[in-house]
């Protein structure tokens, strides 16, 4: 299909504006059964991104905006995302180098895992009713990748101060760009760190994470979206448990009194439970969907001795 025309072969002029390019190129990525889980579910959403980037389009565009014929390079730029989206099964954020995570835009790209995590959510809450905000004045976010979980923390609980770690130094140059585009060098700092190893005795309010937890099994069945991400991101070891046993492990003498540990795993929340029959998890529930999430407080990490 040529974008530069309508299907039923008119001259392109009247007929490629947004919402006209919109409807082609949903129906296009429709047509290659793409998996969608990396910011968007469906191709409606990838489609608005890949459109909205090539034409330069603000998030709310006016009706005078959406009705504006494209350029000829503008087609060209879309013709050329479209084909890396169905082709190359790029994810869209990757393509269009921006996402948002707790209403904050962030720089992305193949250094980083796509941020879609939902612990926007709980971030936004300032992590009510599990701590009292006015009192967190260290966080610490293990496995930072982008930055977005500790930028999102930093703007949510002002008089805190946040360690982002990773071990990845390619993942904590985009954090660096982030960190720098959102003002906040005062009070993130970012470390290379294979989880806490890279601290001192610093301890903190908060320790936050979404670290890796893909199984074995799992990662050898993803579908090829996901190979685009930093497979140090993703994957941890046999049962997808790797990372987060070091974190249950460490966190207690991390944490403050009355301190939180609040991490994501996804699809390993079965193999987490089987795994720490004496923790009692709690599993955060979000409005705006998602799982996998729990949280642990100081106290019953020291009680369980992990």
């Amino acid at each position: 299909m040529r974008l530069s025309h309508t299907e039923a072969g008119h001259t392109e002029a009247g007929h490629r504006g947004a919402a006209q390019l919109l409807g082609r190129a949903q129906r296009r990525l429709q047509r290659a059964h793409l998996h969608y889980g990396h910011g968007s579910d469906n191709a409606r959403d990838d489609a608005a991104a890949l459109v909205w980037h090539a034409l330069g389009l603000p998030l709310e565009p006016s009706t005078a905006q959406l009705a504006r014929p494209a350029t000829a390079q503008q087609l060209r730029t879309l013709e050329l995302l479209l084909r890396r989206r169905i082709r190359e099964r790029v994810p869209v954020v990757y393509l269009t180098q921006r996402c948002w995570f707790a209403g904050l835009e962030m720089f992305v790209d193949e250094r980083v895992l796509i941020p879609r995590s939902p612990l926007a959510e709980l971030i936004e809450q300032r992590f009510a009713p599990w701590i009292e905000a006015r009192r967190v004045r260290r966080i610490v976010d293990v496995g930072t990748g982008c930055g977005c979980i500790a930028i999102a923390c930093a703007k949510a609980l002002p008089r805190a101060r946040v360690d982002a770690l990773d071990i990845s130094a390619a993942a904590l140059e985009v954090a660096a760009i982030n960190i720098r585009r959102h003002r906040l060098k005062t009070r993130v700092r970012a470390l290379q760190s294979d989880h806490f190893s890279a601290l001192g005795a610093e301890a903190y309010d908060i320790i936050v994470s979404n670290p890796p937890y893909v199984g074995r099994w799992e990662m050898a069945r993803l579908p090829p979206e996901y190979r685009h991400e930093p497979q140090v991101a993703l994957a941890a070891g046999a049962d997808g448990l790797d990372s987060v046993r070091v974190l249950l492990r460490e966190g207690a003498k991390r944490l403050k009194p009355q301190g939180i540990l609040v991490v994501e795993v996804g699809n390993t929340e079965g193999a987490l439970r089987r795994s720490f029959r004496q923790l009692p998890f709690t599993w955060l529930d979000f409005e705006r969907g998602g799982g996998g999430v729990f949280l642990l407080t100081r106290e019953q990490l020291r009680a369980a001795r992990v």
